[in-house]
C-alpha cells in the first residue's frame, strides 16, 4: 500500500457511518475485491494517527456481536482533510498514468 493512501482510505469508509477497526478493515477489503488487505499492526497506529490529528474522534460502544468495541467517527476537520487528499490522490493518479502510459 502507498504511503498515506491508508489513512485516505479509513477517512473514506467513515463518510457512511461509524465503524470499529475490524469493520473499518473489512469495508476497504471488500470494496477493493479483497486485492488490498489491512493488517491490524498498520490500522490501529493509523486510526491513533488521524485521532491525534482531530480528523477522527472515538467512543465505546457494541459490536454486532455485543463485545466492547472501539467506534471511529469521521470528524469535521476529517471531511476537510479527505476531499485534500482526495484531490492529491487524482493529480497523483493522472501524473502516474502518464508516465506509465507510453
Amino acid at each position: 500500500m502507498l504511503k498515506g493512501t491508508l489513512d485516505m482510505m479509513i477517512l473514506r469508509t467513515l463518510v457512511g457511518a461509524d465503524a470499529h477497526g475490524h469493520t473499518i478493515a473489512k469495508v476497504i477489503e471488500h470494496t477493493s475485491e479483497d486485492v488490498l488487505e489491512v493488517e491490524q499492526g498498520s490500522l490501529y497506529p493509523a486510526l491513533h494517527r488521524l485521532e491525534d490529528r482531530g480528523w477522527v474522534s472515538s467512543y465505546w460502544g457494541s459490536s454486532e456481536n455485543n463485545r466492547k468495541a472501539k467506534f471511529y467517527r469521521l470528524t469535521a476537520a476529517g471531511r476537510k482533510q479527505l476531499v485534500r487528499e482526495t484531490s492529491r490522490w487524482r493529480q497523483m493518479k493522472r501524473a502516474i498514468g502518464l508516465v506509465v502510459i507510453v
